[in-house]
């Protein structure tokens, strides 16, 4: 016997508040399943839920782009701050700088490996420190490096910076629009809960098939169980 389900996505929502409105409204139903009441409800709540529903993709939508180009701007800043380590090592071993002059950096004289960069933090931290430092270097009399230039360093962990601050802005907005979506969802299940039961009661003294076809009219979602959908496709081909 195929079961009722209501819908469980927020567009499947929609269309079924939206299909009842329509079929009531229509002036070739020859019956009114559902009552004034009801259907100025749904019609009252529906905008608000759209509303809703739209806002929260709209600010998904700009969350998910601007988190594209801060995924870019991040793996630019490493490579930047990683070039840049590597040669101040590199100065360093040709002794073009004193390696005490690295401990400026944050950095372990002795130690010529790249630090971990694999994190935000890290980059936020190790990117703070070699601009901190070459600026420290250079005010002491020491010669810039270049290739890359702290200054272009410096403009790419400030984009990246600036971006990971906009980033949780639009994770905000998003989680705030979501919230304020899900609040109404309970609402909406209840007032598609009525309008199927209204117009399921309408329809219960017609047969099943054919209480099922007008109720499907209104919007109403039937679905066959796994054995029962075979068993009927097996009786459609006219199989024993």
């Amino acid at each position: 016997m195929p079961y009722r389900r209501l819908p469980n996505t927020d567009q499947a929502r929609i269309r079924a508040l939206r299909t009842a409105i329509e079929v009531f409204r229509q002036t070739n139903v020859p019956e009114l399943a559902l009552t004034i009441k009801t259907i100025n409800e749904a019609e009252v709540f529906l905008p608000n839920f759209e509303g809703a529903h739209h806002d929260y993709l709209m600010c998904l939508n700009s969350q998910v782009t601007a988190g594209k180009k801060y995924q870019q701007q991040i793996k630019t800043v490493r490579l930047y701050i990683s070039h840049f380590i590597q040669v101040l090592n590199f100065s360093v071993i040709r002794n073009e700088i004193k390696k005490e002059q690295k401990t400026l950096y944050g950095l372990d004289p002795n130690n010529f490996s790249v630090p971990d960069l694999s994190t935000e933090k890290a980059l936020l931290r190790w990117g703070e420190r070699i601009i901190r430092g070459e600026q420290e270097r250079i005010k002491n009399g020491g010669a810039p490096i270049y290739n890359p230039a702290i200054a272009k360093v410096r403009v790419h962990y400030d984009i990246f910076k600036d971006s990971g601050i906009s980033q949780k802005t639009f994770q905000k907005s998003t989680n705030r629009s979501l919230e304020q979506l899900a609040s109404l969802r309970e609402t909406a299940d209840e007032i598609i809960l009525n309008l199927w039961n209204e117009v399921e009661d309408f329809y219960k003294s017609y047969p099943d098939e054919e209480k099922r076809m007008y109720c499907k009219i209104y919007g109403l979602r039937y679905y066959y169980r796994k054995n029962e959908k075979i068993h009927s496709e097996a009786e459609d081909s006219g199989d024993d």
